[in-house]
């Protein structure tokens, strides 16, 4: 054939000219032209290479199983019409299906199934042997049991017929001897006659009816099992002719049974593995009236199971943790961990302002007076290393927080400003310091100040046995400007030097073990607690036990708000999922069975329970010397409620010290959370105020409040709270500042704005909001920012107030977090004068 071109080749064949072109190029011809010629050669390739491509792709398609035949026809028939004489056909089709399977695959499924059924009869005649061979078994074993007990039986018997043999002669010698006396021959035969009796029931005593027992027998075909008696032993009974029988059991099971210091009716019946009637039938006979779920002291319950025959075994008062703390410690690889750093001082030093510059972030700006009111644990990672920082609040209010920051910390930062000395909240920081028995850093703060004076302040500090290195001391000085950074490395760097002299180590894999820093009750996430996790690894999913509470961490977050999945030595981190809100300073273990984890928090519940009964009990005998003097002491009931469990502890505190000879200050109910009706009932009923700090009361407490005309009180600043109901005690007639709330707006929606930021789309709600009164932002009834408006327009106009009902938009100065939900509440403090 002469040589034509590509696109000739193409229109004889009968494609397309591209299809053509890609062929060849798949055939390996190389890439080819329209207008190239093309070999006969080339031609042969490409049909050899077609021919492939199509055979394969043939090959790899599945053939049918099944072919399905359709069969359509189409009939007449002829109906008859309402009028005689006349009709109509109507068209009728009938549609068929038949479908055939491959015959090698019906073969093949034929076959696969006999193979089944084959394997499932092997697999039953084997079972049916091995039970054959166990019944087999346990036959000779009867059988040969039968004839130990058969021979035993044997031997008894021929004992028992030699001791009556020899009774028997006893007897005859004795009529022998009476025979040979007269007179005495009367009554030994009377006496004769019963013997005589007593012996013929005797031999009598195995017959029934003059007949010989029957007894049950065992033979190879017999399909009755050995009768199972719970908590005995059975034993095998047989006789000489081949019978076999069981008689009643002989030897109790003795079991050793624990015993807390409680147990239920139904614990105790299970722990001796019998019924709980049982139980119950022992402490009838004992003269107690008792039900299955009735809780029993540990000595009752001693003497229930010594009755029933066991032996009892008492658990210590601790066993159940002590258990515990067994399961958690092993031996586990050691590895150096971050220090924890715990930064006192007094107020207004420059602690929080420190931690600003070392995070690089604002943390004072969001709390109110300026004060840290919770303690804070930060995460920070710098260029000289890890370290964790706990904020403590410097207040003497929080002295048992402050306390509780000194036990889990490493080193202790003494934070003194230049200008100020050495003050009362300096010295309790030195003494928890000591008490907690860690090393001790001062940072002299605020040495960029003109009338800053750090050796007077090293002065001062040695009076109280804190002397510096350059005086001969141990203890390390630093000045630093926390406002400037002045000194801040030089700390850094003294407080990691100090870390690698104390070779802080802890194990980095097992159980996470730790302690609560902090602890609140969140609307949304339920329980929350801050855990600095002190050795393992805590993950999220893990089953944690914290003090009285337990659960399974649902959310693991850092410090800036993220989610995380584990977490290591020296790490904190907040929680959720805990049955309830911890208290600050409890400690945090992971344990891997929930029922224990349980068990543990039952069990440290019911101890507390006992403890505030007892208190109870000693109030109630000291109250009947108390009332006597009753009518000279005025009482002022408080309901207490704030929005962390630190909070609570240290007003509760606080207000507790106020109280004096005269007048005295009773905390008749405090908790975690917003304030409800029930709360504003109780305080109705107990004729108490509700002070709410950091929280807010919801709408039909509020309701309540008024109708009713019960005292309620907001508080963001400790000072405030403590000073009010000192003035209330005092009955200082001086006027009071009070706050009180105009207007209340609901964000409806944020807006960015390129010159003011976040700016919220608000509808007031409530009186009226004005541009130059203080704000709070509230989320979910919880005080989250403290402020003042830097805007307020109504559509795009600057207005001074805006009215109930009336949209507007809000700027809040210096904070950009408003979300959709929340609310702003505007307030003015005014002066009300103080009544007695």
């Amino acid at each position: 054939m002469a040589e034509v071109t590509v696109k000739q080749l193409a229109e004889v064949v009968g494609i397309p000219v591209d299809r053509l072109l890609t062929q060849l190029g798949e055939a390996g011809l190389g890439e080819r032209k329209a207008d190239e010629t093309i070999s006969d050669d080339d031609k042969l390739e490409l049909l050899s290479y077609l021919r492939n491509s199509h055979g394969k792709q043939a090959s790899n398609k599945d053939e049918p199983k099944k072919i399905t035949l359709r069969r359509k026809s189409v009939s007449e028939l002829k109906q008859t019409g309402s009028q005689r004489g006349t009709a109509k056909k109507v068209s009728v089709e009938f549609r068929g299906k038949r479908t055939y399977a491959m015959r090698k695959d019906l073969a093949a499924e034929e076959a696969a199934r006999r193979s089944e059924e084959e394997r499932v009869q092997d697999e039953r005649r084997q079972e049916q042997a091995e039970e054959a061979e166990k019944l087999r078994l346990a036959q000779q074993a009867a059988i040969d049991a039968a004839a130990a007990e058969e021979a035993a039986r044997l031997e008894a018997e021929t004992q028992r017929k030699a001791a009556e043999e020899e009774a028997k002669r006893a007897l005859e010698q004795t009529q022998a001897s009476e025979a040979a006396s007269p007179p005495a021959a009367e009554p030994a035969a009377a006496d004769k006659k019963p013997k005589k009796r007593k012996e013929k029931e005797r031999e009598d005593r195995d017959t029934r009816y003059g007949r010989k027992e029957l007894h049950v027998t065992m033979e190879r075909g017999s399909r009755r099992r050995k009768k199972k008696l719970k908590g005995v032993t059975a034993t095998p009974r047989s006789s000489g002719s081949g019978q076999h029988g069981f008689e009643l059991p002989s030897t109790p099971i003795v079991r050793e049974v624990p015993i807390p210091e409680t147990i239920t009716v139904a614990e105790l019946a299970q722990k001796m593995s019998i019924k709980a009637a049982e139980v119950i039938k022992v402490m009838m006979s004992l003269g107690s009236m008792v039900t299955i779920n009735q809780v029993l002291d540990q000595e009752t319950a001693a003497l229930v199971v010594e009755e029933l025959g066991h032996t009892a075994k008492l658990l210590k008062e601790n066993q159940i943790e002590e258990e515990l703390i067994t399961e958690s410690e092993d031996d586990r690889d050691m590895i150096s961990r971050a220090p924890v750093v715990t930064i006192m001082g007094h107020v207004d030093h420059g602690k929080t302002s420190l931690l600003d510059y070392i995070r690089s972030t604002r943390v004072a700006a969001g709390e109110a007076g300026g004060i840290t009111q919770h303690m804070g644990a930060y995460h920070v990672e710098t260029d000289k290393g890890v370290v964790t920082f706990l904020d403590t609040p410097g207040h003497a209010a929080f002295t048992a927080m402050r306390a509780r920051g000194a036990e889990v910390t490493d080193i202790v930062v003494l934070i003194v400003a230049a200008d100020d000395g050495v003050k009362p909240q300096t010295q309790e920081a030195i003494q928890h310091a000591r008490a907690a028995n860690v090393p001790m850093v001062v940072a002299i703060n605020k040495i960029d100040k003109p009338d800053s004076d750090p050796e007077r302040v090293k002065q001062e500090l040695t009076q109280y046995e804190v002397i510096p290195e350059d005086w001969g001391g141990d203890v390390m000085f630093f000045n630093i400007s926390a406002k400037s950074g002045e000194g801040i490395d030089a700390l850094l760097d003294g407080l990691l030097l100090q870390a690698e002299v104390l070779e802080l180590k802890a194990p980095a894999t097992g159980y996470a073990r730790g302690t609560v820093i902090e602890s609140s009750l969140d609307k949304g996430r339920g329980a929350v607690a801050t855990i600095l996790v002190q050795s393992g690894i805590l993950h999220k999913g893990d089953m944690i036990l914290v003090g009285q509470e337990f659960g399974r961490v649902r959310a693991m977050l850092d410090e800036a708000g993220r989610n995380v999945e584990e977490a290591g030595p020296s790490i904190p981190v907040a929680i959720q999922g805990l049955s309830g809100v911890p208290n600050a300073g409890d400690d945090a273990v992971a344990v891997a069975d929930e029922r224990k984890a349980r068990e543990v928090a039952l069990f440290r519940q019911g101890k507390l329970r006992d403890v505030r009964i007892a208190r109870q009990k000693a109030a109630k005998l000291g109250d009947v010397f108390s009332q006597m003097d009753q009518s000279k002491v005025n009482i002022l009931n408080i309901l207490l409620k704030a929005d962390v469990q630190g909070s609570v502890e240290a007003l509760n505190e606080s207000l507790t010290k106020l109280s004096t000879e005269e007048v005295a200050v009773k905390i008749i109910a405090s908790g975690v959370g917003g304030i409800n009706e029930s709360d504003i009932n109780l305080a109705l009923a107990s004729n108490a105020i509700v002070i709410g700090f950091n929280v807010r009361a919801d709408a039909a407490a509020r309701r309540l409040s008024e109708e009713s005309g019960v005292d309620l009180r907001y508080y963001s600043v400790i000072y405030d709270a403590i000073d009010d109901v000192k003035a209330a005690l005092g009955g200082m007639l001086s006027p009071e500042i009070k706050e009180e709330i105009v207007g209340l707006a609901e964000v409806r929606d944020v807006f960015k704005s390129p010159k003011l930021g976040a700016i919220a789309g608000c509808l007031v709600i409530e009186g009226v909001v004005k541009r130059n009164n203080p704000i709070r932002v509230l989320r979910e009834n919880v005080v989250i920012y403290e402020g003042e408006l830097e805007s307020l327009r109504r559509f795009k106009d600057d207005v001074n107030e805006v009215k109930a009902g009336v949209e507007c938009g809000i700027g809040v100065k210096n904070y950009n977090d408003v979300k959709a939900g929340d609310q702003i509440e505007v307030f003015e403090r005014i002066e009300v004068q103080r009544k007695l």
